[in-house]
């Protein structure tokens, strides 16, 4: 009987309830879930909505560093001895968030092993998405890495036709995510649309040909800046 309702466990559902360690809140648009320097002491799972994370320098200089989606963890730095947090996350839309506790979530690894195998496979996807962006910063064009910056952002690869972004997001951000100016995000974005590589109503729309220009180093897209 035991080993029937492990069987049964699901992972999704045990983050999308309260209990033991584990808290459930909503988050309006512009409001911090943690600020950088909070002590460090859950893991959170989004439930619905986008989370912007940021970092400001010693010198108080401000980057973006990533956008978060349904399904995703953050704050897992905690169980990895970060007594504070090093990062700010904000909510990027009307987001509902899943708080496990740390003591909580240790005890859920260890004691339910699909659970484990969802926050493992999470993160083996969040390391390949670092070093991708790594090699990405290192090797490639600011207009190359916009360009799959979008992509990203509209989780082509899951669906194979136009999408659009499901958040609106600022040209200054996108800049701070690829290291480069506004002004150079501005004009690679009109240059998208000309191109018909995006359209723009009411959200950025991504559109195929834009993939296709990646994957085939087409001259439209400069390797070099």
């Amino acid at each position: 009987m035991v080993k029937a309702a492990k069987d049964l466990f699901d992972p999704r559902a045990f983050l999308a309830k309260v209990g033991a360690g584990k808290s459930i809140a909503k988050f309006g648009k512009g409001r911090n879930v943690f600020a950088q320097g909070d002590v460090a002491d859950a893991v959170f799972y989004i439930q619905e909505g986008k989370i912007k994370l940021t970092v400001v320098s010693d010198q108080g200089k401000e980057a973006v560093v990533g956008i978060l989606e349904p399904g995703q963890f953050f704050g897992e730095g905690c169980l990895n001895g970060h007594p504070l947090r090093i990062a700010t996350t904000t909510a990027m839309e009307s987001c509902v968030i899943t708080r496990i506790s740390k003591t909580a979530m240790i005890a859920a690894l260890e004691g339910k092993p699909k659970f484990s195998q969802l926050f493992m496979a999470y993160l083996l996807a969040r390391n390949s998405r670092i070093e991708e962006d790594l090699i990405d910063q290192l090797f490639n064009s600011s207009e190359k890495r916009l360009a799959r910056l979008l992509l990203l952002l509209a989780n082509f690869g899951k669906e194979a036709s136009s999408q659009p972004i499901g958040v609106n997001i600022s040209q200054e951000t996108l800049a701070e995510m690829i290291g480069a100016t506004r002004s150079r995000v501005s004009f690679f974005m009109n240059k998208f649309r000309k191109l018909g590589f995006i359209s723009y109503n009411g959200k950025i729309e991504v559109h195929s040909s834009l993939l296709n220009a990646v994957l085939h180093d087409k001259p439209e897209i400069d390797r070099k800046d």
